[in-house]
């Protein structure tokens, strides 16, 4: 448990959910910037046994004895009891639910959002996994003033980075959350004091990206093979990817752990068929022969 020393001048709450904004908030808090309380989902059911589990922010912010709220609607209640605290204004990031116009009105500075995409490009759910599923070779980390429409706020700060070659989201997503908190903490000084640029985006040059399904990484392992990296390369930290295989008639699932392109062909290298323990894939494909 560590003792948070407060060094910011304005009040402010943060909404955050997965490791994502776990790992932001504790970057946040060791710069001196401690929230008045922490929003988060309300706890699930995780693992095996399905037991309600805290989220990782909830689970962060008890650690350091940090005021939680965990609303299951941003309703009246809700809005009496982050209306106490008195906050200036907010931060953002992943937080899972849309906040509606009422909440965002109740902070005279506003709300500030962390996105992980050269915006206005990739806005939405899974900007991470779109830039590499389009195999870009840059990506980038926005500082937004949130508004009431998808990511469309105006950018206060906006920094590009470069995507490396093999580099999948189990790499890039927790580097662009070390860039985004480390612009956020640059950025706060100028927010506070009132010296902080806004820049309109360009809302012609939009782009918009889904929530990923499971079903989304299924590969077709003898089809396009840059196709299959890049999907390999995206949901390579969730949900995964996977193919299906005929053995002994029975058409079974592998999922990929790991795999290999060269620039023609893509190869999976680790592999869990169903029902068996992590292999090579060449000992696979040998078994179905």
């Amino acid at each position: 448990m560590q003792n948070l020393q407060k060094q910011n001048n304005m009040r402010f709450a943060f909404f955050g959910t997965p490791y994502v904004a776990r790992d932001t908030l504790a970057a946040l808090s060791q710069h001196g910037y401690t929230p008045e309380c922490v929003v988060t989902s309300a706890d699930a059911p995780s693992g095996r046994g399905m037991h309600l589990t805290p989220s990782p922010t909830k689970s962060w912010a008890q650690e350091n004895n940090l005021p939680i709220l965990t609303p299951e609607k941003l309703d009246e209640e809700f809005q009496a009891a982050i209306k106490s605290y008195d906050c200036e204004y907010a931060i953002v990031v992943a937080y899972g639910k849309i906040i509606p116009q009422v909440v965002i009105d109740m902070f005279p500075r506003g709300i500030l959002n962390i996105h992980y995409s050269l915006l206005p490009k990739y806005r939405g759910a899974s900007p991470v996994e779109s830039a590499l599923l389009h195999n870009e070779t840059t990506t980038g980390v926005a500082i937004q003033r949130m508004v009431y429409q998808l990511d469309a706020g105006d950018i206060l700060a906006l920094k590009e980075v470069p995507i490396l070659p093999n580099e999948t989201t189990r790499e890039l997503r927790p580097r662009l959350i070390q860039i985004g908190a480390e612009l956020l903490i640059e950025t706060l000084p100028q927010f506070e004091n009132g010296t902080a640029t806004y820049t309109p985006q360009d809302h012609s040059q939009a782009t918009k990206c889904k929530k990923i399904q499971k079903e989304d990484g299924l590969l077709d392992i003898g089809g396009d093979a840059q196709n299959n990296w890049n999907k390999y390369r995206a949901y390579a930290e969730s949900p995964g990817t996977y193919f299906f295989a005929n053995k002994n008639g029975t058409q079974i699932r592998i999922k990929i752990k790991t795999a290999a392109f060269d620039g023609t062909s893509f190869t999976p290298l680790r592999v869990v068929p169903e029902g068996k323990k992590e292999m090579n894939y060449s000992d696979f494909a040998a078994s179905l022969s």
